[in-house]
């Protein structure tokens, strides 16, 4: 039985072998952490299942994480209703889309304001670094109300509990300790003064150290994959200069074809006999639904395997799907569309550099940690 999470490769879009193995198996049998048996599930209404039906618990999974934190480190992902809708909804006002439309103002100055630094730098520039990382951290910190400043802290923190076997447990029991501590010490400020009492002192930190890896990290990893596909996607990059209209739907169809999840889902506990594609599955069965996988099934998805602009309806499992739905969503699509139409329309003869992309590896979720490009 083949050990899960397969072994990481570069590149945007889902790997050709895990591709087809996930077209021919939709219940794949694997071995997890601890050697347990579980089975990846790859069909598009098998994952929407897993993830909205409540035989599937999350919470009833006591054998860790995919990655390096803790169950009790995470607010929502390892955790059922009633405990996951009460911290959902402590701070879910904050991420609706009307909330990140009257932030878009601001979030456009932050791009427009990194660019112009990026524009003074003489010769090649590391984009990661200078403009993808940043701005999604410098987003999520202005609305936790952390200062500006404190954006490389967070996100060296943030590096270190989002591996997936890249850093030794002693750097994430202590990035984590300093994390929670951070955030500790700014209890009754802010953002974090309005999630009390519906949050405990200790569940508000936990939520902010983790809204701070979800919209940091996870759009930030994102958005370098993004940027890496309209580099090397010349047509793509043309059009999008020559249409920023169709940028919306560029970013639903890189929010289904671009390769995200470096260890797949949470793993879900069967509480009762249920049946995923067409297989009677008894109490007990573990299984990890896999986004990936299910925004390449032909079932849904016309020429899965290719990137679509003109794609008529778009389904993906980019955020998830069901209570598991990413809580920052709508900010997430504010910040990608800003962030890509931004960086076309400042720099259309934008290129790939001869320096080396440097992929992520070993980590909860994929993307790059350098893209050297040329500005002009």
């Amino acid at each position: 039985m083949t050990t899960f999470p397969f072994v990481s490769r570069p590149g945007v879009a889902l790997d050709p072998e895990q591709a087809a193995l996930f077209r021919r198996e939709a219940l794949v049998p694997v071995r997890i952490r601890g050697n347990h048996p579980a089975l990846l599930v790859t069909g598009h209404a098998d994952v929407r299942t897993v993830l909205s039906d409540p035989r599937f618990s999350r919470q009833q999974w006591h054998g860790g994480t995919m990655f390096a934190r803790s169950p009790d480190t995470l607010a929502l992902a390892t955790t059922d209703a009633p405990l996951h809708t009460r911290r959902r909804r402590a701070v879910q006002a904050a991420f609706t889309h009307r909330a990140a439309e009257a932030d878009r103002p601001w979030i456009e100055r932050i791009a427009e304001d990194l660019l112009d630094a990026v524009a003074a730098k003489p010769g090649p520039v590391d984009l990661v670094a200078t403009y993808l990382r940043p701005l999604p951290y410098l987003v999520v910190g202005r609305i936790l109300g952390t200062p500006d400043g404190d954006v490389d802290r967070l996100a060296a923190w943030t590096d270190v509990m989002m591996s997936a076997g890249r850093c030794e447990p002693d750097e994430v029991t202590a990035a984590t300790a300093a994390m929670h501590g951070y955030f500790r010490d700014r209890l009754g400020t802010g953002f974090l003064a309005t999630l009390a009492p519906a949050l405990s002192e200790q569940e508000i930190v936990v939520m902010a150290a983790g809204l701070v890896m979800a919209g940091g990290d996870a759009t930030a990893s994102h958005l370098s994959s993004c940027v890496h596909h309209l580099l090397h996607d010349d047509e793509l990059r043309r059009t999008l200069i020559a249409r920023p209209d169709l940028i919306p739907a560029a970013v639903e169809e890189l929010l289904r074809w671009v390769w995200f999840a470096g260890t797949g889902g949470q793993p879900h506990v069967l509480l009762a006999d249920a049946e995923l594609a067409g297989v009677p599955l008894p109490a007990g069965q573990v299984v990890i639904p896999l986004t990936d996988a299910a925004n390449r099934d032909p079932a849904v998805f016309a020429d899965p395997a290719d990137f679509r602009l003109d794609r008529p309806a778009n389904p993906h499992l980019g955020f998830g799907h069901g209570r598991h739905m990413c809580v920052g969503a709508p900010h997430a699509r504010v910040e990608l569309r800003t962030a890509i139409g931004a960086l076309l329309r400042r720099f259309p003869d934008l290129r790939a550099a001869s320096g080396p992309a440097v992929w992520r590896d070993r980590m909860f979720l994929r993307g790059l940690w350098r893209l050297p490009v040329r500005l002009r």
